[in-house]
C-alpha cells in the first residue's frame, strides 16, 4: 500500500531557469491552455522551486521534478533526474 502511495506523487518536467542558490534550483514549467472564449491556445508558465541535492543542473538543463513534503517556505518539488544537458 505504501508503494502506491509513492508513486501517486506527480511529476513535472521543465527547463532549469535558475540555480544560483545552494542545492535549489528554479523549474520554469510550461503548458498549453484553451483560451475560454477564442478557443487559442496559449503558453502558460509555472515557475517551481525544486530541490537539488548534489548540485547537479545547470541553466537550460531540462529536467524531471517530483512533488514532495514542504522543504522550506517555497520549495515543494525535488529533483528526479536531468533528462538533457544544455549545450
Amino acid at each position: 500500500m505504501e508503494e502506491i502511495l509513492r508513486n501517486a506523487r506527480k511529476e513535472r518536467t521543465g527547463k532549469v531557469v535558475s540555480n544560483k542558490m545552494n542545492k535549489s534550483i528554479t523549474v520554469a514549467v510550461e503548458r498549453k491552455v484553451k483560451h475560454a472564449k477564442y478557443g487559442k491556445f496559449i503558453h502558460k508558465t509555472t515557475k517551481l522551486m525544486a530541490h537539488d541535492e548534489n548540485q547537479e543542473c545547470g541553466i537550460g538543463d531540462t529536467v524531471r521534478v517530483m512533488e514532495t513534503r514542504p522543504l522550506s517556505k517555497l520549495k515543494r518539488w525535488r529533483l528526479v533526474e536531468v533528462i538533457e544537458k544544455a549545450k
